[in-house]
């Protein structure tokens, strides 16, 4: 039996769950008193509810209501001419015409209450137009993702592969990197979408800035600084939709920048996503929070924007006109759809009370340039609010024709998919020998050295006769592939990678992370008596998640206790493994001579173990830096959660946010990691002094400015080069991550340092290479002044690579 449809999963879950139709309806029965749902049903909520029987009855109702589906006929498509060749009389299914002209035309064809319809994230099948339902909601965080109702595992497709979290892939500085892994993603995506596994709609990638250490979801993210960020999101979006060479308008799966925007907050100490109101400056809002997004849309082509819970300077983001309609669809020129967060809309009146009605909700959050709501409260309140002359429906219009162009884009209109370009996609290109070798890679590429006294690493395989492997997380699977998470092709625990490596012993020393109790004894004992001791301890969701924040940054529970405990008792060297999303005060380790290397792995996907086990025994040169700023515990117990300011401010002792900003003590630094080998850094080509060139009556030719507009005429093809020559010094070849810094002058509360560009190399030992970076002066030596207006600051630009330092004056 074959079929599509907007819940293609239940046969297939009947397959692989070897139940009948007999056993699920007594499966459902017993648990139909769930259906009393709440109406302001989160997104996390809605996941949960996913995984009880309440939702599956429902979807098996629909299931078992589709004689279709029960009697195995051929699957629906869109405009699938050779099943029903009236549809070629529709201009909507030309695929020769233009994505727009075909948009409007279809929605011509609709009744009021069926365009409110396609509003909804779940759209419901018009069969008199041969158009079948369709999910929206699909997640590919970094890899397939079973969370989302769109997307589902089967016996015909069991597994995809599962990359690392990206705040570890974003560890790799590599854009290449992460291009590649959106590509290999969007091809398992696709191939599910040919098989009735997936949607075409991925609400993924998510660059949110990680501001704060104790954000649950800073895992999901690249890390602190918005220019790895954006380099990271526009990388990826461009992998995933993978526009075709020969038509641009094509794209092979469609990708989401969210959340928008300055979201960062889960749920800290009672102040929760749904009610918090992000006070930031402009300045913040101009040069931390909005650079991500608006190379996401602009330099990635991405086709959607999820705008996020929680209110901004007291307006809710989904119902805000001027960052929706006025900054993503007028400024940025997004080509594609804006989307709230699942069940935004909901909150915005029954948790923020924001309005007074429902009606109203609808009205103001589709007027603000809302198209796509993930949940049902458009489709249950539009129709009042037209009625109630709160809208017109060529609003509706207009957020439908923006949807709908966007899945003609995906050849959703073009009918059977077999048809089209990526049809021949299936199964076999689903967890293939090269993509689950690209995350090992990944992984290998992301992992940092932070601590390696003595050259203690790598270890060598030939004189390590036996290992002691200890800790909550040494042999763990699905903590390793973090949230948002699928079914992995295979698991390669920590455990397995060092064991395939050497003989090893394993004693958990705590039954999880928690570790409420450490179980000493045991772990002690293997360590006193093994050549080299690996301890694997850190975080999981229980710690940190969505919905979840924390509220300290050390390690959970007995943790320290057990590593500080074992490193005693070792004989040989000790080498602590930190998995986590967020950093962690470790300074008890960083400070004890017995640890004498620190390894941070994330969550570090399918073949995490793999890669530790090629980090620590030599296979692979670590190269990774860290994302993020890892901070003492006594700055989170200084700094609410709550306070969006990204800069320091000496009047009331704040210590201000990430590296850009923060002037207190660290554990680690940004950028921070250590390599197999020394690497030198030498200045081969830099100028001394740029000019900004000026009109006749520009102001500050006739009094003294600290900093300027950068006007287009000003700045067009403004622009020197920076080459270095990176050597690597020592006996072992691998990649280098080379960061370029640049310090502007102290104006307009500038940061202390900011990324303006950043490579991956590969060295051979002993080998020398000559690294180029075009550094454009109104771009990336520009600062936001107080008002949140671009400036460049007059006066000497430090910019500096490792420990090399360069003055350089940008005058008039």
């Amino acid at each position: 039996m074959k079929f599509r449809g907007c819940y293609p999963h239940l046969y297939h879950g009947l397959q692989t769950n070897n139940m009948d139709y007999k056993t699920y309806i007594h499966f459902f029965s017993s648990r139909s008193s769930a259906l009393l749902v709440p109406r302001a049903m989160t997104s996390t909520q809605n996941r949960a509810m996913r995984s009880s029987g309440s939702i599956l009855l429902v979807m098996f109702i629909v299931f078992l209501s589709s004689s279709r589906w029960v009697s195995g006929e051929s699957p629906v498509f869109a405009c699938d001419v050779s099943n029903n060749s009236e549809l070629g009389s529709y201009a909507f299914c030309h695929s020769s015409l233009g994505i727009f002209e075909r948009a409007d035309d279809l929605v011509k064809r609709l009744t009021l209450q069926e365009k409110i319809g396609f509003l909804g994230s779940k759209a419901p099948a018009v069969s008199r137009l041969g158009i079948p339902c369709y999910q929206w909601w699909s997640e590919a965080l970094h890899g397939v993702s079973y969370v989302g109702p769109g997307t589902h595992f089967s016996t015909v497709v069991p597994g995809a592969t599962s990359f690392p979290m990206v705040i570890l892939t974003a560890a790799s500085f590599n854009t290449s990197l992460f291009e590649t892994i959106g590509k290999v993603v969007s091809t398992e995506a696709r191939a599910m979408y040919n098989v009735g596994l997936a949607g075409l709609t991925f609400w993924s990638p998510n660059i949110n800035i990680l501001r704060d250490p104790r954000w649950g979801r800073g895992q999901e993210t690249p890390g602190e600084d918005p220019l790895l960020s954006s380099k990271y999101g526009s990388a990826y979006v461009t992998g995933l939709q993978q526009k075709d060479e020969f038509d641009f308008d094509k794209l092979k799966v469609a990708a989401c920048c969210k959340h928008y925007t300055a979201y960062d907050i889960e749920n800290w100490k009672g102040v929760d996503r749904f009610h918090f109101d992000a006070v930031v400056t402009k300045q913040d809002l101009k040069d931390t929070f909005q650079p991500p997004f608006k190379s996401c849309v602009i330099d990635g082509n991405a086709a959607s924007v999820m705008c996020s819970f929680n209110k901004v300077n007291g307006i809710p983001t989904c119902a805000d006109p001027d960052l929706l309609a006025g900054v993503i669809r007028d400024e940025w020129k997004l080509l594609g759809y804006i989307v709230s967060d699942c069940d935004s809309v909901d909150v915005i009146y029954n948790a923020q009370h924001y309005t007074k009605t429902p009606e109203e909700a609808a009205a103001k959050t589709i007027m603000a340039g809302l198209e796509l709501d993930c949940g049902t409260f458009l489709g249950q309140h539009t129709e009042a609010a037209i009625k109630a002359g709160l809208l017109n429906e060529s609003a509706v219009d207009k957020a439908i024709t923006n949807n709908f162009a966007t899945l003609m884009r995906l050849g959703f209109f073009d009918g059977n998919p077999s048809r089209q370009f990526y049809g021949k996609l299936g199964p076999n290109d689903v967890c293939t020998p090269e993509n689950q070798e690209l995350a090992r890679e990944a992984a290998q590429q992301g992992i940092v050295l932070l601590k390696n006294s003595h050259g203690s690493l790598p270890l060598s395989p030939t004189t390590i006769k036996s290992l002691a492997v200890i800790g909550p997380n040494a042999n763990v699977t699905k903590t390793m592939i973090g949230n948002y998470e699928g079914v992995p092709c295979k698991y390669t625990t920590p455990l397995q990678g060092l064991t395939a490596s050497v003989p090893t012993v394993y004693q958990p020393g705590c039954p999880n992370v928690a570790c409420t109790t450490a179980q000493l004894d045991d772990a002690k004992n293997i360590a006193s008596q093994a050549d080299a001791t690996v301890l694997v301890v850190g975080a999981d969701q229980s710690i940190e998640a969505e919905g979840r924040d924390r509220v300290d940054v050390v390690l959970p529970g007995q943790q320290a206790l057990l590593v500080t405990e074992v490193a005693k008792a070792a004989k040989g060297p000790v080498i602590l493994v930190i998995m986590s999303g967020g950093g962690m005060d470790i300074s008890f380790a960083k400070d004890d001579h017995k640890i004498t290397s620190i390894l941070w792995v994330g969550y570090p996907g399918e073949a995490g173990g793999a890669a530790m086990a090629d980090v620590i025994f030599g296979h692979y040169n670590p190269s990774g830096r860290l994302p993020m700023t890892w901070y003492p515990q006594e700055y989170v117990d200084k700094v609410p959660m709550t306070n969006m300011n990204m800069r320091a401010d000496s009047a009331t002792d704040y210590p201000g946010r990430t590296y850009r900003f923060y002037t207190g003590k660290t554990v680690y630094s940004f950028g921070d990691g250590l390599s197999y080998s020394k690497v030198s850094h030498h200045l081969a080509l830099a100028p001394k002094l740029v000019s900004i060139p000026l009109e006749e009556d520009h102001v500050c030719r006739s009094q003294e400015c600290k900093s300027i507009e950068p006007l287009e005429s000003s700045c067009q093809n403004l622009a020197f080069d920076i080459h270095l020559r990176v050597k690597n010094m020592g006996r072992m070849g691998g990649s280098h991550t080379v960061l370029l810094f640049s310090t502007p002058p102290s104006v307009h509360n500038a940061p202390k340092k900011h990324l303006i560009g950043f490579q991956k190399v590969s060295l051979t030992a002993q080998s020398e290479q000559l690294v180029k970076f075009k550094v454009d002066v109104c771009k990336d030596l520009s600062i936001v002044d107080e008002l949140g207006s671009q400036k460049v600051a007059l006066g000497s630009h430090i910019l500096h690579v490792g420990s090399l330092k360069y003055s350089l004056n940008v005058g008039i």
